[in-house]
């Protein structure tokens, strides 16, 4: 059974108010899960095997826009919900500036981008062959604090009591606390063991996986964006996500009230209620992954019919697929990435530039001339918008057509 530790808050001496309270609490400490055996009602079951078949027809979903377009905005997407979450937002005009242009990003774009990084190494880490330890773990909590000002704290596990909610001075109306700091390295090995099983349905385990490591709280900072980036990693491992990184937080976004309620569940032992409520999640993740798709797929056939149907080969057209996951370009990276001369991305750049596809943009202090794709910014936006309206745990997610 989960237990409570009862330990001492010493107020600060010499402090004011709340600063200098001295008072008992309770940390709460998970039971292990390394060899738990989850008896799961045939409800939840059912629950679960719907969402890893719909994760599994994601992944075989053959896409108008390319497979690395769809990618790469699939995991911008899920990055910036999980940022959001973490209280880290933005537009995806000042994401993609700061993809193309790391060195003029601020402070909560360098966030965000470090989550994209985390969750682009999460993914790797779900496809090695050799199981998950704490190493791994801290690694993606370092990728998340690179080139921000807390990196000093990055992949390190905590040395003191943190808490959630109430005051940020003491934990005296903390809504959760964390297991203390002597327990958390014992829990994180014990949790990769889980991590790494087999023998358990992948969406179930993820599910387990997530809930236990939030509730262990390891670091002072990026806890939910590490257990995020963790069920990707399983979701990855278990090979029931082996395409795309289905927006999973951007429905935890959109349900957050649901999102903590399920977590309370799983502290109080109720598996089945947290698990059959992620996997709706998993489940209602992919219908936001097919409807980005259309979205996308449909606007650049009308980037095509705009710059006046390039053909096939042309460097236009190549430029057109090209932007669907790399929102800004200048002509350099164009050509680079288009394998071919500055002049012919030059051509390609100024006749999707008249045909309002593209339109220049000022990048970073030194205002490099540049161009970015304003209907696709906007479309994620929108997209984004929409897709943060909650649904009723259980309920299919409609899929309203979005504006361009």
């Amino acid at each position: 059974m989960p237990r409570t530790v009862r330990a001492l808050w010493e107020g600060q001496a010499g402090g004011f108010g709340e600063t200098s309270r001295t008072f008992w609490y309770e940390a709460f400490v998970p039971d292990p899960i390394a060899s738990i055996d989850p008896a799961l009602p045939l409800s939840t079951a059912e629950a679960v095997a719907e969402g890893e078949r719909a994760l599994l027809d994601l992944s075989g979903t053959a896409t108008l826009v390319g497979l690395e377009a769809m990618s790469r905005q699939l995991l911008r997407a899920e990055s910036v919900a999980s940022s959001r979450i973490e209280g880290l937002s933005l537009s995806h005009r000042r994401l993609a500036k700061a993809m193309f242009d790391p060195a003029q990003a601020d402070r909560t774009a360098r966030g965000v981008v470090g989550n994209i990084s985390a969750m682009e190494r999460a993914i790797e880490l779900g496809a090695r062959a050799d199981g998950i330890d704490v190493a791994a773990l801290l690694e993606l909590h370092r990728l998340l604090f690179v080139g921000t000002e807390d990196e000093r704290f990055a992949g390190q596990i905590r040395e003191s009591q943190n808490w959630l909610g109430g005051s940020s001075i003491n934990p005296r109306r903390a809504e959760f606390i964390p297991p203390p700091a002597a327990e958390v390295r014992f829990l994180l090995d014990d949790l990769c063991l889980f991590v790494n099983r087999a023998d358990l349905p992948p969406v179930a385990q993820a599910a387990i996986a997530h809930a236990q490591f939030e509730t262990i709280h390891p670091f002072a900072d990026g806890n939910g964006r590490v257990g995020r980036a963790l069920i990707h990693v399983i979701l990855r491992r278990r090979d029931v996500a082996r395409t795309y990184v289905p927006p999973i937080s951007l429905v935890l976004v959109g349900n957050g009230t649901s999102y903590v309620e399920g977590l309370t569940l799983f502290r109080a032992g109720d598996l089945a209620g947290w698990v059959t409520r992620f996997a709706h999640v998993a489940r209602d993740s992919t219908v936001l992954a097919r409807r980005l798709c259309e979205a996308l797929a449909g606007l650049q056939a009308s980037w095509r019919e705009t710059a006046g149907k390039p053909r096939r080969s042309s460097a236009a057209q190549r430029l057109i697929q090209l932007l669907a996951g790399r929102p800004i370009v200048d002509i350099p990276s164009a050509a680079t990435n288009l394998g071919v001369s500055y002049p012919q991305a030059r051509e390609a750049v100024l006749r999707l530039e008249a045909a309002g596809v593209l339109r220049q943009a000022t990048i970073g202090r030194r205002r490099n001339r540049a161009w970015e794709a304003p209907a696709l910014l906007d479309l994620l936006d929108a997209f984004e918008s929409e897709a943060l309206t909650p649904t009723r745990s259980g309920q299919q997610r409609r899929s309203p057509v979005l504006r361009r």
